[in-house]
């Protein structure tokens, strides 16, 4: 199997561990990746607010480049905006040759045309479903036992533009999970809203939607999450979290491909769990 990589901005700065373990994990489960050449920034949340062809035109670069790389290979995004906005840009010029020409017309700058082929492909939809389980179970070489994961998926990564997986009760990661000897801890919040930039604008609605995640994850030993911003909330807010909320909420929150390369007895270079600000010490303890 062979894919395109898109990094996304958070994957070569604040996410940098999801970035090495993804393409460790997929390295080791035999696929070919390619990182996307002249990548630029998706628009994130930011464009489409300042303005609606902006927020087209900057995933549509990304897409375009993607088509003239290899129109037959399937984009591999790890962050869950990204994600989303490569599908709503996809799914925006469906059927509007009009609004692709106008995205076109911007793009003439960059030399680059869009054809509305390219197909992008969150991580927790190819690792659930172009990999088998026996697959994965071939790999692992330190099993999860004893450990029990709280999947979290956050909002973006399974709605609106995801079909592969139920938008309002997923389980892609449920059997990736198992398939790994951990025990999966089955709660209320696995795709419910981190909070976002709300940690930013409105500080205490945001520690309250985390803390309600947090709490509902705390009899496992630590959260899997597939999605940098989801990861940078309910990693390094706890204190504040646990302070806002008048509760003591503390659990290691680990990027899925992180856990799998631990099972696949993969280096420190490669998960790099020390860019973590909650320790995962003791998952590691757990496991020894």
């Amino acid at each position: 199997m062979k894919y395109l990589f898109y990094p996304g901005c958070s994957q070569d700065s604040s996410a940098l561990e999801y970035k090495k373990s993804t393409l460790a994990v997929m390295a080791a489960l035999g696929a070919e990746v390619e990182e996307l050449a002249d990548w630029t920034c998706c628009g994130a949340s930011a464009a489409a607010v300042m303005s609606d062809l902006l927020g087209l035109v900057l995933p549509a670069r990304n897409l375009a480049l993607a088509e003239q790389a290899g129109a037959e290979l399937d984009i591999l995004v790890a962050c869950s905006a990204c994600y989303t906005n490569f599908r709503a840009t996809a799914a925006a010029v469906e059927g509007k040759p009009k609004l692709l020409a106008q995205i076109n017309r911007a793009l003439e700058v960059e030399g680059v045309t869009y054809h509305g082929q390219a197909r992008a492909r969150h991580v927790m939809d190819i690792l659930a479903n172009d990999f088998t389980v026996e697959e994965i179970k071939a790999r692992v070489v330190r099993p999860l036992e004893g450990l029990t994961v709280a999947p979290y998926y956050g909002c973006q990564t399974v709605r609106p533009y995801s079909p592969y997986d139920d938008d309002q009760r997923p389980t892609s990661m449920e059997a990736v999970i198992e398939a790994l000897g951990a025990t999966v801890y089955h709660h209320t919040r696995t795709a419910t809203c981190c909070g976002t930039s709300l940690l930013m604008t409105k500080p205490h609605v945001g520690y309250t939607m985390v803390g309600s995640i947090l709490e509902a994850c705390a009899p496992a030993d630590c959260v899997a999450v597939v999605c940098p911003m989801c990861h940078m909330n309910l990693d390094s807010y706890q204190d504040q979290t646990s302070h806002a909320v008048g509760k003591s909420l503390h659990i290691p929150i680990i990027f899925l491909p992180q856990l799998m390369g631990l099972a696949f007895g993969l280096s420190d270079d490669d998960l790099l769990f020390k860019r973590h600000v909650v320790s995962v010490k003791p998952v590691l303890e757990k496991l020894a």
